[in-house]
């Protein structure tokens, strides 16, 4: 009895501290956000926020002078949300489809093909990033949404976790779907898609999140600032801190900071029971 309460409070130790060290830093990085940037730059990083929030947090999202660049925080957050979305979306779709058809169809190269497609996990977007850009530009789609999304909605992590999935799922499914006249796309949409429902909002979550923070594939695609996202926001700003001999903007470049991060966290929150649970079902 001692033992087992002398355990879960040191699993319990062990999480409280392991959450604060993640959590410290943001904490920083919030209250510092509200401070004067006299005060920052006079007396460092500060623990207690501050009375400039309201002032810092509303020039970076309607003021582009306070982002160094044509565009307000406002409009990068809604170009990372079309990304984010785009590439979520477009993903899980794919992988959907890639899955049902190695699944289900039962073709002679099936099994081939899907080991083929999850060895391009092992080239990473930076391998590619050359010959994809290439593609791109000849189609005419540089500094357009499509150009952003479109070349990276092939997922091998996605198509995996569903081909798991539909393996998973009573082959009695689907002869019954049969003697009831039902045809693939049928049985795809009525069947298989509320039944993926947990699990495309685990795999949602998880490309969401990825595409929000893509850098390097939206800084090749747009040379606009108008289709600058959020993240190229932050390299933009922190470039220029020290520019121009002035005190630099800290609490401005950490509340877009802060901005940034808000949209996958409460993703993450909201979700994140459908979350765990896609993920637990995918291994039944």
């Amino acid at each position: 009895m001692y033992q087992s309460k002398w355990r879960i409070f040191t699993n319990h130790t062990i999480l409280v501290l392991g959450s604060l060290f993640m959590i410290l830093p943001v904490w920083i990085a919030f209250a510092s956000s509200t401070h004067t940037r006299e005060y920052v730059f006079q007396n460092g990083l500060q623990f207690l926020p501050g009375g400039e929030f309201f002032t810092n947090y509303g020039a970076i999202l309607f003021d582009a002078e306070a982002t160094k660049g044509r565009v307000t925080a406002l409009e990068m957050l809604f170009n990372s949300m079309v990304l984010g979305l785009g590439f979520a979306i477009g993903k899980v779709i794919i992988s959907m489809m890639a899955a049902y058809a190695i699944v289900y169809f039962r073709f002679k190269l099936a099994v081939p093909l899907f080991w083929i497609i999850f060895s391009t996990l092992l080239l990473p977007l930076e391998v590619r990033i050359v010959p994809s850009y290439e593609v791109v530009a000849n189609l005419g789609l540089l500094n357009t949404y499509t150009g952003l999304i479109l070349p990276l909605i092939a997922s091998a992590t996605g198509t995996f976790f569903f081909r798991q999935f539909y393996r998973s799922v009573p082959d009695e499914l689907l002869e019954a779907a049969r003697l009831d006249g039902a045809g693939p796309i049928r049985f795809f949409i009525d069947i298989l898609v509320p039944l993926s429902v947990t699990m495309i909002a685990a795999i949602f979550i998880i490309m969401f999140v990825v595409g929000w923070n893509q850098y390097l594939w939206p800084l090749l695609m747009t040379t606009d600032d108008q289709l600058y996202t959020i993240v190229i926001g932050i390299k933009q700003v922190y470039n220029s801190l020290y520019e121009g001999g002035q005190i630099p903007q800290f609490p401005k470049a950490f509340a877009l900071t802060i901005m940034a991060s808000v949209p996958p966290v409460l993703v993450v929150v909201i979700f994140q029971r459908m979350f765990v649970k896609g993920l637990v079902e995918t291994e039944k």
